[in-house]
């Protein structure tokens, strides 16, 4: 007769998925929206972000770029399908003119301007040669805390490749893209890397970091590579990565942003820069920098992959090789809080590492801080 041996955990009952509505209202901070000369062609720009339509222009006369409301409180049009003249933006339907703060400059036919005419204007911020809007629930004008760090290399074209951006629609809540700061266990399994022999975790008031160093037979053909990736906000991250490819050093940026069109859609925007290589032809270093930022946007697409085909989980079931997903979480959290009720322990240092041996550790730091 066999004798049938179950372990301890066989009997245990099974893990149930909990998983809440995802919050309906949207993440306080700067949100990229791409690069800034994409909005500087005269026209004005129709977005469909945080579950609204907004519109984006420059002003022709003051060059400052601007983002208003998109229904014209007079009969609803969309003022994304109008036109901008001077410094405001004009409704295709009766012609009234919005400009860059709100107020209504113009109606055509009309002898007065309403006391009551004005729309929603959001601060807007061009750093790094990208334009970011930003928001915040209860209306306040942005943190000076939570500035956007300059990056010196996007400004050195003799030494650095310009940005290659690439955009998704992620049918999903935002969250799943920010567990990838304390996720140490996908980089193996998705992204290919063969032994991360580090991993750390840095949170500290609006910035969260994560410090990695593994061997990446994808973008480094088995060699090392050493990350530093740090969130500046809920949704915007640089990371810094320095590694080998073919033989020769490489250093490269990646910007991660990500901007939310509704609950449970968000836009994701992937960016590369690359050092160019010395000795290299003019030839030899494009064709080199281009086959880098093509590697590290299919790197990245492996990602667009899972969040497409998952669900939401508020209690995952955790092992002890896993990250510090929860403490990240609660730095996450905090953003989707009144200004006022943010804990006092998410602005305070809080650090967490994994060491496999490494001999010796990467320097502990946010990204680019200045």
């Amino acid at each position: 007769m066999a004798v049938v041996i179950r372990s301890a955990s066989a009997s245990a009952p099974a893990h149930k998925i909990e998983a809440a509505p995802p919050p309906q209202r949207y993440a306080r901070g700067w949100h990229c929206l791409g690069l800034a000369a994409d909005y500087a062609d005269g026209k004005p720009h129709a977005l469909d972000i945080f579950g609204t339509r907004l519109v984006a222009f420059q002003g022709q006369d003051d060059k400052q770029f601007y983002v208003l409301d998109a229904w014209c409180p007079h009969m609803g049009a969309d003022l994304g399908i109008g036109c901008v003249k001077g410094n405001s933006v004009v409704c295709k339907f009766h012609g009234w003119a919005w400009g860059g703060d709100g107020a209504c400059t113009e109606i055509p036919y009309a002898k007065r301007i309403p006391p009551k005419a004005r729309i929603k204007s959001w601060p807007t911020l061009v750093e790094n040669k990208l334009l970011f809007v930003w928001n915040d629930p209860e209306g306040n004008p942005p943190d000076p805390a939570q500035k956007i760090p300059r990056i010196e290399p996007v400004f050195q074209p003799e030494e650095w490749s310009d940005w290659s951006l690439v955009k998704w629609t992620i049918h999903n809540n935002c969250r799943e893209l920010i567990d990838n700061i304390a996720d140490v266990a996908h980089f193996v399994s998705v992204h290919g890397s063969d032994n991360v022999v580090y991993f750390a975790n840095l949170f500290e008031g609006h910035k969260a970091t994560q410090v990695m160093v593994g061997a990446n037979r994808r973008l480094g053909g088995g060699e090392y590579l050493t990350t530093i990736a740090s969130y500046y906000g809920p949704a915007y991250q640089i990371t810094h990565m320095f590694g080998k490819m073919g033989g020769h050093p490489v250093e490269s940026i990646l910007m991660n942003s990500h901007t939310p069109i509704d609950p449970n859609r968000f836009e994701l925007r992937f960016g590369v820069l690359v050092k160019k290589f010395p000795g290299m032809s003019a030839e030899q270093c494009e064709a080199m920098v281009k086959q880098y930022v093509d590697l590290t946007n299919k790197a990245f697409s492996e990602d667009v992959e899972i969040w497409h085909n998952k669900v939401r989980i508020d209690n995952p079931l955790l092992c002890d090789g896993d990250g510090p997903v929860y403490q990240n979480r609660q730095w996450y959290e905090q953003f989707y809080m009144d200004a006022a009720t943010v804990p006092a322990e998410l602005k305070q240092r809080r650090f967490f590492e994994i060491d496999h041996g490494i001999e010796r550790k990467p320097e502990i730091r946010h990204a680019f801080d200045n």
